[in-house]
């Protein structure tokens, strides 16, 4: 039987938060351009990434 879309979805936060806590931690240690790399993840990670980047203090000079 197939999964169904709430399943799915529900699937997809669970993996972006547990992505998002794992970029946070390195965040404490990373380099700039490492912060920037950080940050392009995040922004193709999820479709609020902008904000995130922006909440986490990322956003580009």
């Amino acid at each position: 039987m197939p999964i169904s879309e709430r399943r799915k979805e529900i699937k997809r936060r669970r993996h972006r938060r547990k992505k998002l806590t794992q970029l946070s931690k390195k965040l404490g240690k990373a380099t700039v351009s490492e912060k920037t790399a950080i940050a392009e993840k995040i922004r193709s990670l999820t479709p609020g990434g902008g904000v995130i980047v922006q909440a986490w203090g990322l956003v580009k000079r």
